[in-house]
């Protein structure tokens, strides 16, 4: 496994639908991109970071999943083609600006970058107030194998709108950074991804049959994992676990690395939240982009 030492980080090696429903559904497409959940509290305006849609193909596009219309937010250089593609997984918030920035980010070196809704069906993230409520009604209600397969729709329908999927990569934060471990190991076609502070293991139930750890050894490209000495959610001891997961796997796991920030928290790179800490979240970006253009992302 590669080990990366520097100054400021430690690496670690390593349905059907109702009419309600589609009512529902024509909300959240409206939504796409825009706002910030209402369940973070307080929201840090004056920190989030605003990138231009200047010079970009940038918007709410909608993607067929066998009939049914998933809303997501789309962002690439105008006029280009033949782009490399990089899905970005959400927080359990959705897809609001701050993932919609993300993605204009990656567009803006030189990305096809597209934010799928992933759990619209289950229900609008955007609009709970309370956070143990949307995880509850929401949240713990998606299936991975709707994940999976909405992500699969995703890479279909970028290579069809100007994507090279032989350059594909995924990066997701948080809820979406374990969804990018699973997608990489599901994918043979992932070339690299990078996963910013996902839940490595937890409990085995039928929506969700596995986690990071138990599909280590599978990856189908490197994962390079961004994760916060100061999480309380997800103890050092899981990172050293997925470690030791990845040293038993092919090519892929064995290049996969951690890089554990020390002090930062969990959410580092959300620019507005009270938890975003500019200095790892620079270097993560900077290491997001490094790591893509290593392995073929690019």
């Amino acid at each position: 496994m590669n080990l990366d030492m520097v100054s400021d980080a430690r690496a670690l090696v390593p349905g059907q639908t109702t009419e309600a429903g589609a009512t529902r559904r024509t909300a959240l497409k409206m939504a796409v991109g825009v706002g910030y959940a209402a369940s973070v509290t307080p929201i840090m305006a004056q920190t989030a970071i605003k990138t231009s849609a200047e010079g970009l193909t940038a918007g709410e596009i909608a993607i067929d999943v066998n009939g049914f219309k998933m809303p997501a937010y789309r962002a690439a250089p105008a006029g280009k083609t033949n782009l490399p593609v990089v899905l970005v997984l959400s927080e359990i918030f959705g897809v609001h600006e701050y993932i919609a920035d993300t993605a204009r980010r990656l567009a803006r070196a030189g990305y096809l970058a597209i934010a799928p809704e992933l759990f619209v069906r289950q229900g609008d993230a955007q609009s709970y107030g309370e956070m143990a409520k949307l995880m509850a009604e929401v949240i713990s209600k998606v299936p991975d194998a709707q994940v999976l397969g909405d992500l699969d729709a995703t890479v279909k329908w970028a290579a069809a709108h100007g994507g090279d999927v032989k350059r594909l990569g995924v990066t997701g934060f948080c809820w979406g950074g374990r969804q990018t471990w699973l997608y990489t190991a599901h994918n043979p076609q992932v070339k690299a991804g990078v996963a910013w502070y996902g839940r490595l293991v937890g409990a085995t139930t039928p929506l969700t049959p596995k986690h990071p750890v138990d599909v280590a050894a599978q990856l189908a490209g490197p994962v390079l994992g961004l994760y916060g000495e100061a999480d309380t959610g997800i103890p050092v001891a899981t990172v050293a676990q997925m470690q030791n997961a990845l040293a038993q796997g092919g090519a892929a796991a064995k290049a996969s690395t951690f890089v554990l920030y020390p002090d930062a928290p969990h959410a580092f790179h959300a620019d507005y939240r009270p938890s975003f800490r500019k200095d790892p979240a620079e270097d993560g970006w900077k290491r997001l982009l490094a790591w893509f253009n290593a392995h073929g992302v690019a």
